[in-house]
C-alpha cells in the first residue's frame, strides 16, 4: 500500500529533501537532497494509502490520530511548508487533482448557509472555550489578518494597526452609525466607537463572541454607544452611515454571495460607504480544504476577487478601492503558531492531545497556504456614491495618521473572559 503514496512524492518532491519512515521501516528520501532533511513518519500502510488518495484530508486526519508524525526535530509546519513549496510547480497526482475537481463540483452543496445552518456553522468554531482563544491571540482576541506596518512588528502592534488602517479607510466621522458584521469579540467596534467617536452595532452569530463583546463595552462604560446583537446580519433593517466586514466572508457561501451584497446595500445610506476584508484565492475560484471543511470551518470558503467584484456591480454599488494584504497573515499565523506552542500544555488541559494535534495542523497548514499557495486577503472599498470620498487615497494615510495620536494615548485593555 506504500507504492502508491512513494509514486505521488516523487511526483510532487523536486527540491529539499523529504526523509520517509514507512511503516515497513525503510527511511526513503524524496527530492533532490538538498538542504535539511524534513523528517517524516508513516507509521501504518492504512495511513499511507489514504494520503496518497486524498493528501488534502488525510495528511491532517492522519496527523490527528499520530498514524503521521514527524520526527528528528521536525515539526509538522516543516513537512508542510516542504510539500506546498514544491506543489507550486503544479507537480500534483492526478488522484489528488481528481478528488478537488470533486470538491470543486459540489462547493455550491457544501457551501449552503441558510441562517439556522449558518448559525450551527459559526458555533463549531467561535463558541469553543474563550480560554483557548487567549493562549495565542493578542491582549485584544483579534481572530483576522493583522497588519504588519514593519517587519519586525509585534502582533499587539500589527492588530491595532489593523483597526487603525481600516477605520481610516472607512472615512468616519464622529457621531456616524457604523455597522460590524461579524463583530468577534468587538475589539473593532469598540476601537471605532472610543476612537472615532461613531455609534457603532456589532452582529455575530457566536454565543460566546456575543457575551464577551457586550461584556467589553459594559466595562469600559459605552453601553450607550456600542451594542453586539446576536442576529444574522440579514435580519437587521435599519441604515448606516458605514459598514465594515472583516473575517466574516469566509463563512458567507459562493451561493449567497448575491444575497449579501443586496443585504448590504440596504442596509447602507446613500452616501455610505463599506469595507470588505477577506482571505483572498489569488489564483481564482476553487474548493475548500476537505480537512478544513470538516475540522474547522464547515460550510466556509476563501472566495476569489472574481467571484466577489461581479456580485459587488450587480447589486448597484461601485468599487472605490481595492487592497491586496501579501504576506501580513502568513506572518500572523506565524506568531499565532509560536504563542500556542507556549502554551501547549494548557490547550491540553482544556481539551486534549488529539485537539492539540488538530490546532497544530490548523495553523500550521493555513500559514503554509498563505506563503506557498497563492492565499493573501484583499479590502474591498464601496459605496452607492463615487462622490462621497475624498479625490485621492492620501486621506487615509493622513487619518491614520490622526488616529494614532489618539490611540497611542489609550490603554490596551485586555479581552475579558466570561467563562
Amino acid at each position: 500500500m506504500y507504492n502508491l503514496l512513494d509514486r505521488a512524492l516523487k511526483t510532487v518532491m523536486a527540491r529539499g529533501t523529504l526523509r520517509v519512515t514507512g511503516p515497513d521501516g525503510v527511511v526513503r528520501d524524496y527530492g533532490d537532497g538538498t538542504g535539511q532533511p524534513v523528517n517524516l513518519h508513516i507509521r501504518t500502510p492504512l495511513a499511507a494509502a489514504k494520503v496518497a488518495a486524498d493528501s488534502d484530508l488525510y495528511i491532517g486526519e492522519c496527523y490527528m490520530d499520530g498514524t503521521l508524525d514527524v520526527s528528528g526535530g521536525s515539526t509538522i509546519y516543516d513537512v508542510m511548508a516542504l510539500i506546498l513549496e514544491n506543489a507550486q510547480g503544479h507537480r500534483i497526482p492526478k488522484v489528488v487533482k481528481a478528488a478537488y475537481a470533486v470538491r470543486k463540483a459540489l462547493k455550491r452543496v457544501d457551501q449552503y448557509n441558510p441562517v439556522g445552518k449558518a448559525k450551527s456553522n459559526v458555533a463549531h468554531h467561535y463558541d469553543l472555550s474563550g480560554a483557548l482563544y487567549d493562549l495565542f491571540l493578542d491582549r485584544d482576541r483579534q481572530y483576522s489578518c493583522a497588519y504588519f506596518e514593519t517587519d519586525d512588528g509585534s502582533l499587539e502592534d500589527a492588530q491595532l494597526a489593523k483597526k487603525r488602517h481600516l477605520a481610516a479607510k472607512l472615512d468616519i466621522k464622529p457621531g456616524m452609525k457604523v455597522l460590524d458584521i461579524g463583530s468577534g469579540w468587538g475589539g473593532l467596534g469598540l476601537y471605532i466607537s472610543e476612537i472615532c467617536g461613531a455609534e457603532v452595532t456589532g452582529v455575530t452569530l457566536s454565543e460566546e463572541q456575543h457575551k464577551v463583546s457586550n461584556e467589553r463595552a459594559r466595562q469600559r462604560g459605552v453601553s450607550e454607544r456600542v451594542q453586539f446583537l446576536l442576529k444574522d446580519y440579514r435580519h437587521l433593517n435599519q441604515k448606516f452611515d458605514r459598514i465594515v466586514s472583516v473575517g466574516m466572508f469566509e463563512h458567507v457561501g459562493v451561493g449567497h454571495f448575491k444575497e449579501f451584497f443586496t443585504k448590504v446595500n440596504g442596509l447602507l445610506k446613500d452616501d455610505g460607504v463599506a469595507v470588505l476584508h477577506s482571505i483572498n484565492r489569488s489564483d481564482g475560484p476553487g474548493a475548500t480544504s476537505a480537512w478544513i471543511k470538516k475540522y474547522i470551518f464547515p460550510g466556509g470558503y476563501i472566495p476569489a476577487l472574481s467571484e466577489v467584484l461581479p456580485h459587488i456591480e450587480k447589486a448597484g454599488l461601485y468599487v472605490t478601492d481595492v487592497e491586496i494584504l501579501r504576506l501580513h497573515y502568513a506572518k500572523t499565523l506565524r506568531e499565532w503558531g509560536l504563542r500556542f506552542a507556549d502554551h501547549r500544555e494548557r490547550a491540553k488541559e482544556l481539551y486534549d492531545e488529539r485537539f492539540c494535534r488538530m490546532w497544530e495542523f490548523y495553523l500550521a497548514s493555513s500559514e503554509c497556504a498563505f506563503r506557498y499557495a497563492g492565499m493573501n486577503n484583499f479590502r474591498i472599498q464601496f459605496a452607492k456614491n463615487q462622490h462621497v470620498l475624498p479625490l485621492t487615497r492620501n486621506y487615509i494615510i493622513e487619518e491614520e495618521e490622526r488616529l494614532r495620536v489618539i490611540d497611542s494615548k489609550l490603554p490596551r485593555l485586555k479581552s475579558v473572559s466570561v467563562d
